[in-house]
């Protein structure tokens, strides 16, 4: 990770760049791609809201995450509160600095750029607690969250649209490192 700088990201002004790593990492076509523009401006509105990137010497772009404290109204919080509460776990909704997204190009992954930006972004949260979702299937980002203290909290958590069921994690802060 010598060659490559974590730091504060102006999210707004780099989406493009940012949504280009999470399209080759997560698999996106053009179309969800542009549907994600509009989530990440909007999200980027709310109280709170801020993001990391891990950027090359020459600028380059090559992860990003970016989160917010959680809200119950937000639409993220009414799909997987149903899921939480049928485990007891709901109460993780309130006081929680949620990771809205973490993303490492495919050619900059295991040279723990993602465990910079996630720790490096819940360093600063106010809040007791973090929590994420992840695709419910063992993935090196599952066995990354597992290292850093999530635990599942809700698993097969279905979001309208998405191919694949989903697991809520969620880890007190600070992050084990």
């Amino acid at each position: 990770m010598d060659d490559i700088v974590v730091g504060p990201l102006d999210l707004a002004a780099r989406v493009d760049e940012a949504l280009a790593v999470q399209a080759l990492a997560f698999g996106l076509t053009p179309e969800e791609v542009g549907v994600r523009r509009h989530i990440v401006l909007r999200h980027l509105t709310c109280p709170g809201a801020r993001a990391l990137g891990a950027t090359t010497a020459e600028g380059r772009l090559v992860g990003f995450v970016y989160g917010m404290p959680n809200d119950r109204t937000h639409w993220w919080s009414t799909v997987v509160e149903p899921y939480l509460r049928a485990n007891g776990c709901d109460g993780w909704l309130d006081n929680a600095f949620v990771i809205t997204e973490l993303h490492v190009h495919p050619g900059f992954q295991n040279r723990r750029i993602g465990r910079t930006l996630i720790t490096g972004i819940t360093a600063t949260a106010q809040e007791p607690r973090s929590i994420l979702s992840a695709i419910d299937r063992e993935s090196p980002a599952r066995a990354l969250y597992r290292k850093l203290g999530y635990r599942d909290l809700a698993r097969h958590v279905v979001f309208p649209s998405a191919a694949s069921p989903y697991a809520v994690m969620g880890a007190p802060l600070p992050l084990l490192s």
